[in-house]
């Protein structure tokens, strides 16, 4: 009677331990792909960035799509970019699908499109909406912008271009004239002209400083003739702020024998021994730490966010490619001016806004 009780028992007994291991497998979520990537519990799993500008470019457009790469990656979103190729018969059509398309979270740059995410945000009030580069705000206030200090970021370009063309290196020459080149005449490429400037004067005051303007970001053909007109007035490094139309000035810089400072991106190998350096703007990377904060629901709807010199902010790309033009004692001058800014011990005026 024993042994049959017994066997009852651990009958029961085996069915419990089934029935509790059934229950723990149905709670537990899928493990992602990658093993370490963080869980949404299914929230803000689809995300569009919608540009007036075009993947390529090797700078702007491109960091931004670096970091929605990463947000799908670690996160698993679903992520779509609309490109317009800088045509703005076609910003009511895209702007109206990437809300169409339902979206949890939208991404823009909304140069020329200002009123049309103003106006889509306040019809799809769900939908969380981040512009980066500038500050954009709807009369309900659920914008989130991103700003960067490209003042900062360009200082230190400016201070990598003075050190050069007051060196000895190959290309530089005996005249002291740096040169930057825009590609559309608007504040805040001159903010970007304007830091740079201030950098190329904390090194030397002497140091003429001359600037044009492609008036494109998306004609490379045309920044490669602006990009001339500058070495042409025995500047013997140019910093270019153009966006797709840069790509003609690191060119240029090719052909001509002389430096250039890329942007946005990090554009040292597209040249190999002119590109001296590039001032990345991470866009990318505050693109995705302002996902991450929605995530984790720190972010506070419709404020700004301003990133400074660092990660997520602007800085100097400095790698191999570098490494091979400037000599160590310059590379080192770079940094310790660079861990300053930093720091905090050297301030960089703000161009004023419009």
């Amino acid at each position: 009677m024993k042994t049959k009780n017994f066997r009852i028992v651990m009958i029961i007994a085996m069915v419990l331990m089934l029935l509790v291991s059934a229950c723990g497998t149905a709670k537990t979520p899928d493990t992602p792909s990658d093993g370490d990537a963080p869980a949404t519990e299914g929230a803000l799993k689809k995300v569009v960035y919608v540009t007036p500008g075009t993947l390529g470019d090797n700078g702007f457009t491109d960091s931004v799509n670096e970091g929605l790469q990463r947000i799908a990656k670690e996160y698993g979103a679903e992520v779509r970019v609309i490109e317009n190729g800088f045509d703005s018969s076609k910003y009511a059509q895209s702007v109206e699908a990437a809300f169409a398309w339902g979206p949890d979270v939208l991404f823009t740059d909304a140069y020329g499109m200002e009123d049309l995410i103003k106006d889509y945000s306040t019809r799809y009030p769900d939908v969380k909406v981040v512009n980066l580069d500038f500050v954009l705000q709807n009369d309900a206030n659920t914008i989130n912008s991103v700003t960067f200090i490209q003042e900062e970021g360009s200082f230190m370009a400016g201070v990598v271009a003075a050190l050069v063309t007051t060196s000895d290196l190959p290309y530089a020459n005996p005249a002291k004239v740096v040169g930057a080149m825009g590609g559309q005449d608007m504040w805040v490429i001159r903010s970007f002209m304007y830091g740079y400037e201030q950098g190329v004067r904390f090194i030397d005051p002497e140091i003429e400083v001359v600037t044009n303007f492609a008036g494109t970001f998306s004609d490379p053909v045309t920044g490669k003739t602006a990009t001339k007109q500058l070495f042409a007035q025995d500047a013997d490094i140019v910093f270019q702020i153009a966006g797709l139309t840069g790509s003609g000035a690191l060119e240029a810089a090719s052909e001509d024998g002389k430096y250039v400072i890329g942007v946005d991106s990090n554009q040292n190998g597209t040249y190999p021994g002119y590109v001296v350096t590039s001032m990345v703007k991470d866009l990318g990377g505050a693109a995705f730490e302002i996902y991450k904060m929605m995530v984790e629901g720190t972010i506070e709807v419709g404020k700004t966010y301003e990133f400074h010199y660092g990660y997520a902010g602007t800085y100097l790309a400095i790698d191999d490619f570098t490494k091979a033009i400037l000599p160590e004692e310059m590379l080192a001058k770079i940094d310790e001016i660079a861990k300053k800014l930093e720091a905090g011990e050297i301030v960089v005026e703000r161009y004023p806004k419009e």
